[in-house]
């Protein structure tokens, strides 16, 4: 029996999940990689988040979205699971913002963290 959980997320670009990794200062390594868990079980990802007890995050595409993937008795991050992929979630969010205005001209002009740990962009384009 797997003791893997696997929580779905609305994470679909990689890039910007990548991106977002990098920006909260985790340390990931690009898959496809096996996720580390209880009793040698592994789990394929195509990105993984090694821990220093030996057992492993990922992130493995479902088809439709990257879920989360890890053996929660073994969760060893400074956040809750929900902590972590809210922090995930929020910066993925601000990644593919920022890249997907880009792409269609527009730049971000304007950003503010409010207290809620929301942030506000004002992006804009110029044109001739």
């Amino acid at each position: 029996m797997s003791h893997f959980s696997q929580i779905k997320t609305q994470i679909r670009n990689l890039d910007s999940l990548k991106d977002a990794l990098t920006e909260l200062g985790v340390d990931w390594k690009p898959g496809p990689r096996e996720v580390r868990g209880y009793r040698g079980q592994t789990h394929p990802a195509e990105v993984s988040i090694e821990q220093e007890n030996g057992y492993d995050i990922g992130f493995k595409w479902n088809g439709l979205e990257y879920e989360l993937v890890a053996d929660l008795q073994y969760w060893q991050q400074n956040l809750s699971v929900d902590g972590f992929l809210r922090q995930v979630t929020q910066r993925y969010a601000y990644q593919t913002v920022v890249k997907e205005t880009a792409r269609v001209g527009f730049q971000v002009s304007e950003q503010q963290k409010n207290e809620d740990g929301s942030i506000r962009l004002v992006v804009q384009r110029w044109s001739a």
